[in-house]
């Protein structure tokens, strides 16, 4: 019975004065996470386009997109107290690298502001009807990912140019004058370019 006794003695003895405790030090000090650890979900301004896919896709509904037509600006908020740390929003990301999932698991906290992840992006709306399209740099990601393509579409090519600051933004429209041939170089939603294009093709936009 004594040499088993002796041999937790000296165990014990090693844990208090040479290797130190078995167990981990959080939260005193930080455990590491695994490398394909599912921690908290943050956004990369430079990536984000704020195109809202992750906010579609969201299974726990805790991604919000909320569009403010006053300030054209689209804000995407992750509520971190919803979140299930799926990944959905990482997989549904056009870029891969809009939103990613961090190594950051350790999420308590008194303040219930630091709970939430956001992106902020302009918005770019229509300039003849002023329906909010989507986000400016969701429109010049689309022409980058198409190529010469975008040149078929004003719409792409015009953001992708004030972007790059090569164009100011277009002449203030006259509200008051019916479509035409002049519309076709400005940003427009689908429906207004179909508008302009049928005017185009038939004198008049066509009814149906």
């Amino acid at each position: 019975m004594k040499l088993p006794k002796l041999r937790e003695l000296v165990e014990a003895l090693k844990v208090l004065f040479i290797e130190g405790p078995y167990t981990s030090k959080f939260p005193k000090e930080p455990s590491p996470a695994p490398e394909a650890y599912r921690g908290k979900p943050v956004y990369d301004e430079k990536y984000c386009m704020g195109c809202g896919a992750c906010a579609e896709v969201c299974p726990a509904r805790a991604i919000e997109k909320v569009d403010d037509p006053q300030t054209l600006k689209r804000v995407l908020t992750i509520h971190l107290g919803h979140c299930i740390f799926c990944g959905t929003c990482h997989a549904a990301c056009p870029t891969v690298k809009g939103v990613t999932l961090s190594n950051e698991y350790d999420l308590a906290t008194i303040n219930p502001l630091e709970l939430y992840e956001r992106v902020e992006k302009d918005l770019a709306t229509c300039e003849v009807c002023g329906k909010i399209i989507t986000a400016k740099d969701h429109l010049c990601w689309v022409a980058d990912k198409v190529g010469v393509l975008a040149y078929s579409n004003p719409t792409l090519i015009m953001a992708s140019l004030q972007k790059l600051g090569l164009v100011d933004d277009t002449a203030e429209r006259d509200k008051t004058r019916p479509i035409g041939r002049e519309d076709l170089v400005r940003v427009l939603c689908p429906s207004c370019r179909r508008d302009v294009l049928l005017t185009e093709q038939w004198a008049r936009p066509y009814v149906y």
